[in-house]
């Protein structure tokens, strides 16, 4: 079994996690190699790493990888599971970071990978968004999203006025800062963070969240995964939107664009190692009422 490691240097110093982790899989008999998930400047006191560790690159490792295990928070987790994706590669997640819902072991915890190694772990599937921008009926922008999309006015303190649709049918209209499209995965994120609800991860639906809503009825929705969800400023608008999906770079939304979000045939394979519950891991990252 070749499982690539992949850690982000800002939060595993020194590669300590992911040299750790090497040592557990090695002696279970796994080969393992260290990709760093992006370029990184080193010295000059911006980043040192250690001399004596080999690093592949991420893209030629995973041609022929079977796992993929990720050290840092939630965004290094997605950034990878991008690049596993589009080889259906499952991703493992160590958390480094804050609160690491998406996690499936905390640094504490890195004995357990020699369970990887002898093949006792489970897969779970996750729903998957395709996320485009239609621009007079052509695409020109388009993506695909495990955690959500989201759709916010600039850095200018301004509200936006959005028209959000299921399958073409005007689900809600309102002025506010934004919107969220989520998948289950995705709605502990900043979904939730809207005051949209708490979805099982392995569940089938699209969440809306409307972000700061200067209206009493624009709530939250959870709607089925075969809906078609649009987004767009309401006609006549002036105003500019920006798109983000999984918190990557934002792309410009003009008034006349349609943002359209729908269930993806691609899925995201999380390996399951612990035999934890989804509620357990709310519990422990939440904290207990």
């Amino acid at each position: 079994m070749k499982i690539v490691l992949c850690p982000n240097p800002y939060r595993d110093r020194g590669l300590r996690a992911a040299q750790s982790a090497q040592r557990v899989l090695e002696n279970a008999g796994a080969q393992t190699v260290i990709c760093l998930p992006f370029e990184v400047e080193q010295g000059g006191g911006r980043l040192d790493l250690p001399s004596g560790v080999v690093l592949g690159s991420l893209d030629e490792e995973l041609a022929d990888a079977d796992v993929l295990v990720c050290f840092g928070g939630d965004g290094t987790i997605l950034h990878a599971a991008h690049e596993a994706n589009a080889r259906g590669i499952p991703v493992l997640g160590v958390n480094l970071g804050s609160v690491g819902f998406m996690a499936e072991l905390e640094h504490g915890e890195l004995s357990l990978l020699s369970r990887l190694a002898n093949g006792k772990y489970g897969i779970e599937r996750r729903m998957m968004l395709d996320v485009c921008v239609r621009r007079e009926g052509r695409v020109v922008f388009s993506d695909h999203a495990l955690n959500d999309a989201v759709v916010t006015k600039g850095a200018v303190a301004r509200v936006l006025d959005l028209e959000v649709t299921g399958d073409r049918v005007t689900i809600s209209s309102f002025t506010g800062d934004g919107l969220v499209v989520s998948t289950p995965t995705g709605s502990t994120a900043y979904s939730m963070a809207a005051g949209g609800p708490i979805v099982e991860p392995t569940a089938a639906n699209i969440i809306i969240a409307p972000i700061c809503a200067h209206s009493l009825h624009a709530k939250p929705f959870v709607l089925d995964a075969g809906r078609s969800v649009g987004v767009r400023l309401v006609p006549g608008s002036k105003k500019t939107a920006y798109l983000s999906v999984d918190g990557g770079r934002a792309f410009r939304v003009l008034s006349g664009d349609w943002v359209e979000c729908r269930r993806s045939r691609q899925t995201t394979q999380m390996v399951k190692l612990t035999g934890r519950s989804f509620y357990e891991r709310i519990n422990q990252k939440l904290g207990k009422a």
